[in-house]
């Protein structure tokens, strides 16, 4: 696909109801939703923040804010920059109206990455010792982008766009140490069955040491995990088992925290 534009899956999808619980604060001068445990969970847990980089909707969108306070309930505080500095794709957009390109050269990464670099850099002065990242569409770009760089320690990904195949997962390959799992789904034009097969070609038997691990969900469509339907019954189990295999993903790996399975 064209790298400036999206797919009409990146702009649609349901909201989710719910009430969040989380807290807008200001980390390094950028806008951020943040989810704190209630309770203490484990040794080290205040020295690592899940960094949650949205889709295009940013932290304002519910259903995110909703994904942020479950990962607090599962132990992790969670950390939503508004990557999009106040300008998300409003959640009523449509395809055929939004001018995506437009949007899209006002948020590139030129923009982006200074913005998660400030707020990586203000937590590590709260002293947060151990970064791990999870990236929904968009954000799973600049969660390779962290891994390329080494920031994180570990990384998960669900139906990524503006992914290179195969250049990026050689990148991977040659770079990153942090563990991935990507969450991948049937019908998505974003990360087709090719680009799936090629990053299982490339990563999962090639960087053992490293760990590599691709679920997929069949029946589901890009943007399944943040937007999906929950009325239809294969996109609830998608949405809710790759939460779940991003939550054992990195407590699986999790190295200032007790591992623990569900």
């Amino acid at each position: 696909m064209d790298p400036q534009n999206l797919c009409s899956k990146c702009l649609e999808g349901c909201i989710h109801e719910g009430t969040p619980r989380g807290k807008w604060e200001s980390v390094g001068g950028v806008l951020c939703y943040v989810a704190t445990p209630q309770h203490y969970v484990s040794p080290g847990w205040a020295q690592k923040v899940v960094l949650y980089l949205p889709d295009a909707h940013g932290p304002q969108l519910v259903n995110n804010q909703l994904l942020a306070d479950d990962f607090a309930k599962m132990g992790f505080r969670t950390v939503i920059p508004d990557i999009f500095d106040g300008e998300p794709v409003p959640p009523d957009a449509r395809f055929q109206t939004f001018n995506v390109p437009k949007w899209l050269k006002r948020h590139g990464k030129d923009v982006i990455r200074p913005i998660i670099d400030r707020v990586i850099a203000a937590l590590k002065q709260q002293g947060v010792q151990e970064f791990v990242a999870t990236g929904y569409c968009m954000g799973g770009h600049y969660v390779f982008d962290l891994a390329f760089d080494n920031i994180i320690q570990i990384a998960a990904v669900s139906h990524p766009t503006l992914l290179q195949s195969p250049a990026d997962f050689e990148k991977y390959k040659l770079l990153s140490k942090a563990p991935l799992l990507m969450n991948t789904c049937e019908f998505d034009p974003w990360f087709p069955p090719e680009s799936q097969a090629k990053a299982n070609e490339i990563l999962r038997d090639s960087i053992s040491e490293r760990k590599f691990l691709r679920k997929h969900w069949e029946g589901c469509t890009h943007g399944f995990a943040v937007r999906g339907d929950m009325n239809n019954p294969k996109i609830k189990a998608g949405k809710e088992g790759a939460f779940l295999a991003v939550v054992k993903w990195f407590k699986t790996h999790s190295v200032t925290a007790e591992s623990s399975r569900l």
